[in-house]
């Protein structure tokens, strides 16, 4: 400042004159260097930096390159050469310093909130991540970085020590309990699940009191976001997992094996007893001819042995269709590529009512895939359904315009029968 106050001298301008034109001459320099500083910062250091990262083999660091950290960082270049020339200008010092330190840690806040950022990205680039997601914690660091960054700013602009502000903030904790009540419910509602494993990022969940029925696709501090299979979003507060019920369907995709759980209804007066004609004909059946064998002889022997007069079929033990159609549906869902073979297979008789006879099948599928097994399911009721008549069973089906139009034009209804 001196040396360009020595050059000016002799220009014959006045003191005043000589002042101004100084100080904006000064004003320019500083700024032009700072301006030189930022430009050697981003287009040379920051490249070369880019350029060493670019060359090796980690990727955590490539992650914090995309996050813009160092690029936000090289604000503080301009900030810090402002902040140390402002001694240049003892009348406005310290509005200099304040200013300038309040863009610096205004800087440093983006770029720890950046660090986060990219710390989130490197941590959900792991598998334990779906397990132990962390974002609700990065963002409860994120409002108390905030929280602590305005805090200093404010008492750096004030020119008061931050310990006062907090000391202060005491008075407010009940005010701030009621502003950050959803954060402090979503906090301990995360740590629950967290600790407990009891939802995790691609979790099928469901949970009818949101509508919600798809998969886990984030978690955060407030809420859980699930995208239904309608593909719309529905957000769950983090803290409704925990007081109100969900079904979590991951051990179903654990498992490897979903559940086919549905009845076929037999029309009861197509249940009869087994005519050695039947028999002849189920024995051509693959699945069922050593069941037949086997079952004919323990028939056989008990009669025998309990001297049971065969010529009444009501007497001693016999074989009905309904029931060598159970065991024919059960050696046909043993024997078929798409059933899990280690899991419950039943094929059982429920109770009768209006609609005939349910036969329930309680199997497994060995594809969790949702198209995979509803074609799975509706291949196994095709072959049930057609296969029925070969053993002398009617599905059963209400009456329908169809069924009376048919009963109307029979002959039997015409003579009056």
């Amino acid at each position: 400042m001196d040396f360009i106050k020595n050059q000016l001298d002799g220009t014959g301008m006045s003191e005043q004159t000589i002042g101004y034109l100084s100080n904006l001459i000064m004003v320019v320099f500083i700024a032009v260097v700072s301006i030189l500083a930022n430009f050697i910062a981003k287009k040379i250091v920051l490249k070369i930096i880019i350029q060493i990262i670019n060359n090796n083999r980690y990727t955590w660091d490539k992650i914090i390159v995309e996050k813009k950290v160092f690029h936000k960082l090289s604000h503080l270049v301009p900030a810090i050469i402002i902040y140390y020339s402002a001694y240049i200008f003892p009348s406005y010092q310290a509005l200099i310093e304040k200013a300038a330190l309040t863009y610096m840690i205004v800087i440093t806040i983006t770029v720890l909130n950046a660090l986060l950022n990219a710390f989130d990205t490197i941590y959900r680039s792991y598998e334990v991540s779906k397990i132990r997601p962390i974002k609700g914690y990065i963002q409860v660091a994120k409002i108390i970085l905030f929280i602590i960054g305005g805090i200093i700013v404010i008492s750096s602009l004030i020119g008061q020590n931050p310990l006062i502000i907090l000391s202060g903030l005491g008075a407010l904790s009940a005010v701030l309990m009621l502003v950050f009540k959803d954060s402090i419910l979503g906090l301990v509602a995360g740590v629950q699940l967290s600790s407990n494993d009891m939802v995790r990022v691609g979790d099928w969940i469901e949970m009818p009191k949101y509508n919600a029925d798809g998969d886990v696709i984030d978690i955060t501090l407030n809420t859980v976001k699930v995208m239904n299979f309608d593909k719309t979003i529905t957000m769950i507060p983090s803290y409704a997992l925990i007081s109100d019920s969900f079904k979590n369907w991951r051990g179903m995709q654990v498992s490897g094996g979903r559940r086919i759980k549905r009845s076929v209804y037999i029309d009861t007066s197509s249940i009869s007893f087994c005519t050695k004609e039947m028999i002849g004909e189920f024995q051509k059946i693959h699945y069922l001819t050593d069941y037949l064998e086997t079952k004919l002889n323990e028939i056989n022997e008990y009669n025998i042995e309990h001297h049971i007069n065969t010529e009444s079929i009501v007497n001693g033990r016999q074989l009905t269709n309904v029931g060598v159609f159970r065991e024919y549906i059960h050696q046909y869902l043993r024997n078929h590529p798409k059933i899990h073979k280690d899991m419950t297979l039943i094929v059982r008789q429920l109770a009768p009512g209006d609609n005939g006879l349910p036969l329930e099948i309680y199997a497994f599928s060995n594809d969790i895939t949702w198209g995979v097994y509803e074609s799975v399911q509706a291949d196994i009721f095709d072959h049930i359904f057609a296969v029925a008549p070969t053993f002398g069973l009617r599905a059963f089906q209400n009456p329908t315009g169809h069924d009376i139009v048919q009963l109307k034009e029979s002959p039997q209804y015409s003579r009056g029968y």
